[in-house]
């Protein structure tokens, strides 16, 4: 299980990687000139691949949570828009 869990630096190749693959299945899906069975197959990978993009923008969101939460210190405030 512990081979699962990836360091930030390794997650968010694999990140860029399936977004990028699912941007390209959905391009190809809106084609629209796929076989119905391959674009079955290309809508459940395109599944699996959403589910993993999920997953990592959760993780990385957990971890700018934790590493924002006021600890004692100073308080990070949002920058302003001038």
């Amino acid at each position: 299980m512990a081979a699962k869990k990836q360091s930030a630096r390794s997650t968010l190749p694999d990140f860029e990687k399936a977004l990028a693959e699912l941007e390209a299945l959905v391009a190809r899906m809106e084609q629209g000139d796929q076989p119905l069975e391959q674009s079955l197959k290309d809508f459940e990978r395109g599944v699996a691949l959403a589910r993993q993009c999920q997953a990592a923008l959760k993780e990385a969101e957990q971890k700018v949570q934790i590493l924002t939460r006021d600890a004692g210190g100073e308080r990070l405030e949002p920058f302003e828009d001038e």
